[in-house]
């Protein structure tokens, strides 16, 4: 009768929590700044979590988030795992490529002038 002593490390590796790369931090906080500067957001917070990673942008540090940006990579190949959704959890915006997709949050920097 062989027998092996228990093994101390699990069968499959843990599961890293999902994170946003370099690249796609540079491209949410271009837009970010400038909503900033704009004076339109003040804060953001961001999560890690098991299936998805979140960028939680606030109008003020004590409130609910107005808009998050999510990473869903198991969405990869169905309908694109970046997303944009909106305070009330409607998806305003959700696409395979983060600055066409980020392009939701920038139409709030456009406004009308007025000609006087």
């Amino acid at each position: 009768m062989n027998m092996q002593p228990p093994s101390r490390f699990p069968s499959r590796p843990a599961q890293m929590p999902v994170s946003f790369d370099r690249r796609e931090m540079s491209q949410i906080l271009s837009v970010y700044g400038r909503m900033v500067a704009a004076g339109e957001w003040r804060d953001y917070g961001i999560s890690n979590l098991r299936d998805v990673a979140i960028f939680s942008i606030f109008r003020r540090t004590a409130e609910h988030p107005i808009y998050r940006v999510e990473k869903h990579p198991g969405l990869r190949l169905r309908q694109g795992m970046y997303s944009v959704v909106g305070m009330d959890g409607r998806i305003l915006k959700r696409g395979q490529d983060l600055r066409t997709v980020l392009r939701v949050l920038e139409r709030k920097l456009i406004r009308a002038v007025d000609p006087d």
